[in-house]
């Protein structure tokens, strides 16, 4: 068996990306938006849902795309495209993607565990970074997002205030730079431009 090899390096690119990807911060008006309709959100449960999904497609990702005959590759380039909308997003401020807010007693789990944190987005980034990292510190790196996803869900309101509608814009914007760049960087491994 493989001797397990932690890699500091690849654990902070993995959660970086996944930092940027999920963008919890970003999303935080759309958590009390979510909380003001449902009543009360469940944060243990949408950042244990969302950790399950995150590391089963992790694992099981590969083959479900062999199954409908898609190469890994393919779609971390898909992936790379689905990175540079929500970059686009993040940094000129267009809404792309559609968030459905639903406020049933399961908005714990949809929206807000899926797609709102382990969306398209994280899984496809998922596959992208197995392409480029070792499994491990890819789970390494989901574990710290899903600690930090699960302390800013518990404390959303203070956050809003500490940082105000600027703040959160500014860190916005500099994440969907980080997030472009990501995306050049997927796009040119996979396709050797």
């Amino acid at each position: 068996m493989e001797h397990l090899q932690f890699d500091f390096s690849q654990i902070l690119s993995t959660t970086m990306v996944l930092f940027a990807i999920i963008d919890i911060l970003g999303s935080i008006p759309i958590v009390i938006e979510l909380r003001k309709k449902a009543g009360h959100i469940e944060s243990e449960k949408a950042a244990i849902v969302a950790t399950v999904l995150m590391i089963v497609f992790l694992f099981a990702g590969k083959t479900l795309l062999n199954v409908i005959g898609i190469d890994v590759s393919s779609f971390a380039i898909a992936g790379s495209f689905v990175i540079f909308a929500i970059a686009m997003e993040m940094v000129l401020g267009l809404t792309i993607f559609k968030h459905d807010a639903d406020s049933s007693a399961a908005t714990s789990i949809v929206p807000l565990a899926f797609p709102l944190i382990a969306g398209a987005g994280t899984m496809t980034t998922l596959l992208s970074l197995k392409t480029e990292y070792a499994t491990q510190n890819i789970i390494v790196g989901i574990i710290i997002n899903m600690l930090f996803v699960y302390f800013v869900l518990k404390n959303t309101n203070r956050l809003e205030k500490l940082f105000g509608k600027t703040g959160l814009n500014i860190l916005r914007k500099a994440f969907g730079i980080i997030l472009l760049a990501i995306a050049i960087k997927l796009f040119r491994t996979n396709t050797g431009l």
